[in-house]
């Protein structure tokens, strides 16, 4: 009997973890994968105690077995999957061998870094391995990103026919049932190509239950219920379960009425909880007759749209628009920091830039900087947002956050590593780059998270991001800057520029692509500055004419008045921009005003 035919006629048993039953056995190497090229006998020995507890089929020691988290490991991806496949199919005997498939493990573009053809080169290589070592199927499980399943199953069916299954991790929250979450992930991993589609990982077996349901109703294809033994618990430094088989087997009972068909255990599972779910399956479980509901797109309630930010607003009218950045001190002490946002304010400025830990310094949180702002110098502000200091998750909860607290402008940086600052020691994340922040605030705009959820209305942010008329590698910045305004960037804040031709390149750039732009203007306080920013800063070039200007300055102070009526004059000769960006130096409040003059 071939795996379609018996998915076709009975519940399919599935095993457990893998992982759990290595590390009770002494192999604690993360990813637990390696365990199938330097423990064989002990992966051999798992799998069998599954098959000896009674399932249908076993997976595959490889969840991990992809080139993004074994980086830098030196292991073949197509020999470890490969070897994971002979070992299981040797433990197997008669029973089915599934492939197991885990995500890349960090988000694909225009998320994160990892590109559509990297992704589809790894998710090859691993079918490749997994075929080559004797699968009957494949198991794709624990995938957040539909977008990710969909070209992994492209991948698949590009090198196999052999059957699919493709599982999706869903959270335990209330209201991502409420929003029909599953019904619609349901629809559209059974357009991709699988043979059964379902839930696995995360949530128990009653919390799963509502999955299923739902799921059930809105695909004819099998469904798949894999959840955990209950909730993990941290002891002894190790996660550990305690839910017992009979419970687990009791509660699993109730997801085969429900219409699962493909089921088992994920993180926590053990063959004595497979053991307990075959004869709770072989005793008879009296299935509920199943209907999948025909539906037509149901009407969406509208969600409500947040306003637009005073900048937006503004551009939008075609105002000419000062924005300038101001320092942020160390420490607590920020009241003279507003006291000049308040002053700027009078003098004509539309919004106070507040950058994010620039050159990795330690500063005060931005958000709290730039809601004081707000609220107490009455000026809106532009929040610059790094990547460097959050993961995935913390990148979006701070976004909500800020705009929770009034804070509409954002603008997108990658940001500086941290090896470069304060605590050279500090880690940098970098999960995404600007690129995928500004699609995760495209996202929120629309009213959804990264992974779907709704965010209960569709916030307003403005999405700014970067660009350096002058950079090293012009020709890739010239790409960024598209990939960025292609995630969802409406507003461009350029790096200082000193000269009319770059200034007018940026206004260009920025047009061609339908976005308005800020031209960043710098006012030269020495000589010494000026040779600073042009030798040692990347990506900033000053004529040599302006510098040898400034360094003829019989002092400092002329050498800054020669500065400020160079940013002035710049001012006044660029043509086409939605207007300025000022970064005068140390943040000088009476600096800004000053060039400030010339536009207003």
């Amino acid at each position: 009997m071939t795996l379609l035919e018996a998915l076709a006629t009975r519940v399919l048993l599935g095993d457990g973890a893998n992982g759990t039953l290595l590390a009770e056995r002494g192999f604690k190497k993360q990813p637990y994968d390696l365990a199938n090229l330097e423990a064989a006998d002990l992966v051999l020995a798992v799998h069998r105690e599954y098959i000896e507890a009674g399932a249908d089929f076993i997976e595959t020691n490889t969840f991990c077995s992809n080139p993004f988290k074994l980086e830098g490991r030196g292991v073949s991806i197509f020999e470890l999957n490969k070897r994971g496949a002979e070992i299981a199919r040797e433990a197997a005997g008669e029973k089915f061998v599934m492939g197991a498939v885990g995500p890349c493990g960090k988000p694909l573009a225009p998320f994160g870094h990892i590109e559509q053809d990297v992704a589809t080169a790894a998710f090859t290589e691993i079918a490749n391995g997994l075929v080559a070592g004797g699968v009957d199927g494949f198991f794709l499980e624990s995938f957040v990103d539909l977008g990710e399943i969909e070209i992994a199953v492209a991948a698949i069916r590009a090198v196999s026919d052999l059957p699919v299954f493709v599982s999706k991790a869903f959270i335990e929250d209330g209201e991502m049932l409420a929003e029909g979450l599953p019904s619609r992930c349901a629809r559209e991993m059974s357009a991709s190509g699988a043979v059964a589609v379902g839930a696995n990982c995360i949530v128990g077996p009653q919390r799963m239950l509502d999955l299923v349901r739902m799921m059930a109703e809105e695909s004819e294809l099998p469904i798949i219920a894999f959840p955990t033994p209950g909730l993990p618990q941290l002891v002894k430094g190790e996660i550990t379960y305690d839910t017992s088989p009979e419970y687990f087997a009791k509660a699993t009972a109730r997801l085969v009425e429900e219409g699962a068909r493909v089921i088992g255990g994920c993180c926590g599972t053990t063959p004595a909880h497979i053991r307990a779910m075959r004869e709770m399956i072989d005793r008879g479980i009296k299935v509920k007759p199943r209907t999948v509901v025909t539906r037509t797109e149901k009407e969406k309630e509208e969600l409500i749209q947040t306003p637009p930010s005073t900048l937006s607003e503004k551009i939008s009218e075609g105002k000419f628009v000062v924005a300038i950045e101001m320092d942020v001190p160390r420490g607590l002490r920020i009241q003279k920091l507003i006291a000049g946002a308040k002053k700027l304010k009078e003098a004509g400025c539309d919004v106070i830039n507040i950058s994010d830990g620039a050159r990795a310094r330690l500063r005060m949180n931005p958000t709290a900087v730039s809601t004081l702002i707000q609220n107490e110098a009455g000026i809106e502000a532009t929040m610059h947002f790094s990547c460097r200091d959050r993961n995935l998750l913390a990148v979006q909860s701070d976004l909500l956050g800020a705009h929770a607290l009034g804070i509409r402008n954002i603008l997108a940086v990658t940001g500086d590593p941290a090896n470069i600052g304060d605590y050279p020691s500090a880690t940098s994340v970098f999960d995404i780059d600007a690129i995928g922040l500004c699609r995760i605030m495209s996202r929120f705009n629309e009213g959804v998270d990264l992974a779907g959820y709704s965010v209960g209305m569709k916030t307003a942010f403005t999405i700014c991001a970067a660009y350096n008329p002058c950079a090293i590698d012009q020709a890739l910045e010239d790409d960024r800057l598209a990939r960025k305004v292609a995630a969802g960037a409406t507003l461009i804040y350029t790096q200082p520029v000193f000269d009319l031709a770059d200034a007018q390149r940026s206004v260009e750039a920025c047009k061609k692509l339908g976005v308005a732009v800020l031209v960043g203007i710098l006012p030269l306080r020495s000589a010494r500055h000026a040779e600073f920013m042009h030798n040692e800063v990347p990506g900033i070039s000053i004529p040599e004419a302006l510098r040898a200007k400034i360094a003829s300055a019989a002092s400092d102070e002329i050498a800054l008045e020669i500065g400020i009526e160079d940013a002035r004059q710049l001012c006044r000769d660029i043509k086409g921009a939605n207007g300025i960006y000022l970064m005068p130096p140390f943040g000088n409040a009476d600096i800004a005003a000053r060039v400030m003059e010339a536009v207003r």
